[in-house]
């Protein structure tokens, strides 16, 4: 099982998945982590394809077009169920903080 094997999400990893709720191509998906995060995280072709081909072999994501070396991706319900449970985590996690921060 992928969470298992991930147990929790990177930057990168969690920003491609939330692109990825709408199918795209690999430079869009780029694109998208970028404007997403605000320009706080920006990855490029080398981890964005290698990240891309683990979440394929994990069913997390699918190919959902080939045109050419174009490819595109949208996220699995898998996919989907990983992300809510990395979001409900990282919430907690703030939840947390804030309380012993006293913010």
């Amino acid at each position: 099982m992928a969470r298992e094997k991930l147990q929790t999400l990177s930057e990168p990893m969690y920003y491609i998945l939330l692109a990825l709720l709408e199918e795209r191509c690999g430079v869009d998906i780029m694109q998208k982590v970028e404007e997403i995060s605000k320009g706080r995280i920006r990855v490029g072709p080398g981890t964005s394809y290698a990240l891309l081909d683990k979440f394929l072999k994990e069913n997390m994501i699918k190919e959902t077009k080939v045109e050419g070396r174009k490819r595109s991706y949208i996220i699995t319900e898998y996919g989907k169920e990983l992300l809510e449970k990395e979001y409900e985590r990282l919430c907690q996690m703030m939840e947390e903080g804030k309380e012993l921060l006293g913010k």
